[in-house]
């Protein structure tokens, strides 16, 4: 791996300290103004909490494969609570901190870009994860999220049934900062623009906040009626759940709703029925691709074995990547899907409150 040559601040202190300083440096120390050395820390940054997937499996397994990996190495992990001010702070701490390589999920991919550039000038290697950030990237590890979008716009379709065509939509769509709501929405649009009637009520929802979601469907119910629609595109989960309590607060039943992500609570309003399906995106092969990736940058190694793609981002052209592929899972696939990969146990989905929803969905 490349790295800055080494300098040291020397205010006006004697030779004989300042020779002491110097190989203090050469040893091993660090400056604010460095961009790494031997320094065996790996840094990743999250972008939010509100999605319980971050917290439950990314930063978790991420860690565990980076052990694995690199006895030596240290993992230094925040997350920015879905603000892109305290993700640039967390970031440029690494940075000053002499990390040599940082994991990177941005909570605003289009804001990173002077980030990345100056952290790339001192030989500090960025891999964006799940989120294609903008800046001198050195990999990217992530789905194809605009066919994400367009399984989620299949499932749609497939839920309305022999209806389809005659079908209205609501969209609830992800944050307008995340490049990959964009992807979701681009493919969702793809499918559902050829195969239903109309998109009658469509929002982008800022943060993927469940509790916008709520508001916003809510507003749509008012708007449109309760006969108004007849199928809800959630771009995840949360936001979903948020639909789902908008929808039963209006007595409305039985209708397709569709999310993201395969969390639990979303596991379970499709088994209970309130969830038509949701996309597995299987993290355990996302985070271990990424966490190989930073190992071997960190080590000076080629990364070819882990990135057989490439993909152009504003800022930059072929970047190295790896796009896995993701899965639509319904009531009918759960037990091939989540429960066979080990997401989530037969025992935590079917909770006391789901036992009969499970045992009709031949869960045990």
């Amino acid at each position: 791996m490349k790295t800055l040559t080494r300098r040291m601040v020397i205010g006006t202190a004697a030779i004989s300290m300042s020779l002491a300083l110097a190989a203090c440096g050469e040893a091993g120390g660090g400056s604010e103004d460095e961009g790494g050395g031997d320094n065996k820390t790996i840094g990743l940054l999250l972008p939010e909490n509100k999605t319980t997937r971050y917290e439950t499996f990314d930063e978790p397994l991420m860690r565990k494969k980076i052990n694995e990996l690199c006895d030596e190495c240290e993992v230094k992990y925040s997350n920015a609570s879905q603000d892109t001010q305290k993700q640039k702070k967390q970031f440029d701490a690494l940075i000053t901190q002499g990390v040599e390589v940082i994991i990177l999920d941005a909570v605003d991919a289009t804001a990173t870009r002077s980030w990345v550039d100056r952290a790339a000038e001192r030989g500090v290697k960025v891999v964006a994860y799940d989120r294609l950030a903008e800046g001198d990237v050195s990999a990217y590890v992530s789905y194809d999220n605009e066919k994400i979008g367009e399984l989620q716009g299949k499932a749609m379709v497939e839920a309305l049934g022999e209806e389809a065509g005659d079908s209205r939509v609501v969209m609830i769509n992800g944050s307008p900062t995340d490049p990959n709501a964009a992807l979701y929405k681009k493919g969702a649009h793809s499918v559902l623009d050829e195969k239903v009637k109309k998109i009658v009520y469509e929002q982008d929802i800022p943060d993927w906040s469940p509790d916008q979601a709520n508001k916003k469907m809510s507003a749509a119910i008012t708007s449109l009626g309760k006969d108004g629609f007849d199928g809800v595109y959630a771009a995840n989960d949360g936001m979903a759940g948020g639909v789902a309590t908008a929808l039963k607060g209006a007595g409305i039943k039985d209708l397709p709703l569709g999310g993201q992500d395969a969390e639990l609570a979303g596991l379970q309003r499709i088994v209970s029925g309130t969830q038509s399906y949701t996309i597995y995106k299987a993290i355990k092969p996302e985070a271990y691709t990424t966490a190989e990736i930073a190992v071997a940058l960190l080590n000076g190694k080629d990364i070819d074995e882990f990135t057989p793609g490439s993909i152009d981002s504003e800022s930059k052209k072929d970047i190295p990547a790896k796009l896995f592929e993701a899965k639509v899972v319904t009531k009918n696939n759960i037990k091939e899907t989540v429960i066979k990969d080990k997401v989530y146990k037969t025992s935590e989905i079917c909770t006391k409150a789901y036992a009969k929803a499970c045992a009709e969905a031949g869960l045990k």
